[in-house]
């Protein structure tokens, strides 16, 4: 019902704000404007989203079936279990599902957008075959979705290529308060839901595993804060790529130690891709077109405006306010919250305050509501309980870090 709302109040909102600009500002434009913009997104919908993660998904998913029958998922299931068992009680021990969720996680956090959608995909199903009610949300997959819309990317390759096409003097500067702000987004999201779900995250397996990741991030931020430009760009364009092509050869080599077809089996999981990417297809454009309707409105740069008002008559700095519609879109549209980020780098200069915010901003979390539509939809969720609460709450705590470590590092 929550998902209910929120798309309702995207067009009634909407609609008042262009009513009231076409009556007491004059705008004539503002309802084709709207109207316009609302062909053109679904138009990118189905040409520019949908049919390519169609082809995506078709091909990963026949990839992943090869590593389910080859038993590589199960043995990623047993390597992440102890951890895994409590922060999902309700997945059997050894269950396809951690290791797809595992699978899903490591290909976000390394950029790989285009593979960690098909993964998380699978990943929902295999959590929803697990659902007793099949239309409410259960506890695991409201978790796997919060922690998924936080968002981790370790090094965040397009942000940085977005700023050495604007002239960035250091288009890697931004690096270090990326990571640092989505690793709190990801932190605080796990906590808000394992608080809802009464997941006793200070038991010694849970701390070990929380601190021993932890650990590991603060190495690799170690290591990677010593290269040069050149040298993080290198390793942003070969690790992730390498670590995915070593994934899938490793899933073809254990089906030929199976003895299994392994061509057979691609094509069967291909098929469940193809046929998963048609179901999303009305949840995509549905979200996408409220979404442009009321940015298009303008009923975004009126809550922006309204923010910047508040926190002036408070005394704060507001240096950061211009950032602020990146951090207000990224919930709801990350090619949208993208675009929004370039136009702050434009305006105020990819090295200025604002345009390294805004970059802050995009790099410390995901589409929160995009993403629950798209993976609740793909398995037929239609309550999602308090998803969107938790998600939002792990958005809002990215904002403020993202705000302090903009201070932190550049002001």
């Amino acid at each position: 019902m929550a998902l209910n709302y929120v798309w309702i109040a995207f067009f009634l909102i909407a609609f008042l704000v262009a009513l009231f600009k076409l009556i007491f500002l004059g705008d004539t434009q503002i309802f084709k404007l709207i109207i316009d913009g609302t062909f053109d997104t679904a138009k990118i919908a189905i040409m520019d989203i949908a049919l390519p993660l169609a082809g995506i998904m078709t091909f990963f998913l026949g990839i992943l079936n090869i590593g389910e029958k080859a038993g590589a998922i199960q043995f990623l299931s047993r390597i992440i279990g102890p951890f895994f068992n409590r922060l999902f009680p309700e997945v059997p021990k050894d269950h396809p599902a951690s290791g797809h969720m595992m699978i899903n996680f490591s290909a976000n956090m390394l950029g790989l957008d285009n593979a960690a959608t098909p993964f998380g995909l699978r990943s929902m199903k295999s959590l929803q075959e697990l659902n007793p009610e099949k239309e409410v949300a259960s506890n695991a997959q409201i978790m796997f979705l919060v922690l998924h819309t936080a968002g981790p990317v370790l090094i965040p390759l397009s942000i940085m290529a977005q700023r050495t096409l604007l002239g960035a003097a250091n288009p890697s500067d931004v690096f270090i308060p990326c990571l640092i702000g989505t690793y709190i987004t990801t932190l605080i999201g796990m906590i808000v839901v394992a608080l809802w779900q009464k997941i006793n995250l200070l038991h010694p397996v849970m701390l070990a595993w929380i601190v021993g990741f932890t650990g590991i991030i603060a190495l690799l931020l170690w290591y990677l804060s010593g290269l040069d430009k050149t040298q993080l760009e290198v390793f942003s364009q070969v690790a992730g790529p390498l670590l995915l092509f070593v994934i899938m050869v490793a899933f073809i080599l254990g089906g030929i130690r199976k003895k299994i077809n392994v061509f057979d089996a691609f094509i069967e999981g291909a098929k469940n891709g193809f046929e998963d990417s048609l179901k999303i297809l009305p949840y995509l454009i549905g979200m996408l077109v409220a979404i442009s309707i009321f940015r298009n409105s303008g009923s975004l740069a009126y809550v922006v405006d309204g923010i910047g008002h508040l926190l002036a008559m408070t005394g704060v700095n507001t240096d950061f306010v211009p950032a602020l519609p990146v951090a207000i879109m990224k919930p709801f549209s990350g090619s949208g919250a993208r675009g929004l980020m370039i136009d702050v780098m434009k305006t105020y200069g990819a090295d200025s305050f604002p345009g390294r915010v805004a970059c802050i901003f995009n790099g410390s979390a995901d589409t929160t509501f995009y993403i629950i539509a798209l993976y609740f939809g793909s398995v037929g969720i239609k309550k999602v309980r308090y998803a969107i609460v938790a998600g939002i709450i792990a958005d809002i705590v990215g904002v403020i870090a993202g705000i302090f470590l903009g201070y932190l590092f550049f002001h």
